[in-house]
């Protein structure tokens, strides 16, 4: 046997690791462009489909109390109550309340500015206003949702 074969190892080269790790890097930044834009709008869609879920429980809790709780009981009044007071109970028309997918709490008010009540999340940023992402979403955004 030749002694060069011997002492020869089997392995990668840095040429071809190079290139496979610019291969990695564009196919990275290639799905990155992809993804990331739909993270946002399904953020808004989740945010949208929560609010037409908490309108529906609005209205249940409307027909069963002839009104819509206020500002300052807010949304807390779709929870089912553990009051033993009869005025205020109430058999719970959601399990829970939920956020919005940036982690903050929906608003309400009730009477709303843009509707009988207003349910709204304030975006990305959890402040009033805003534009893009950081703008509100409220039960006034969409027809689907009035």
């Amino acid at each position: 046997m030749n002694k060069l074969n011997e002492n020869k190892q089997d392995g990668f080269s840095l040429i071809e690791i190079l290139v496979a790790l610019l291969i990695i890097g564009l196919l990275t930044s290639i799905v990155a462009i992809n993804v990331l834009p739909s993270q946002d709008i399904a953020r808004v869609e989740k945010t949208k489909a929560d609010i037409a879920v908490l309108q529906n429980a609005l209205e249940m809790y409307r027909l069963e109390s002839f009104n819509y709780p206020s500002s300052d009981i807010g949304l807390k009044a779709l929870l089912k109550s553990k009051d033993n007071n009869q005025k205020n109970m109430s058999r719970g028309y959601i399990r829970r309340l939920p956020q919005d997918p940036w982690g903050n709490d929906y608003k309400y008010i009730y009477p709303g500015e843009k509707n009988n009540y207003d349910i709204y999340s304030t975006g990305a940023d959890g402040e009033d206003g805003g534009e893009g992402l950081n703008a509100d979403i409220g039960n006034w955004d969409d027809s689907e949702i009035n």
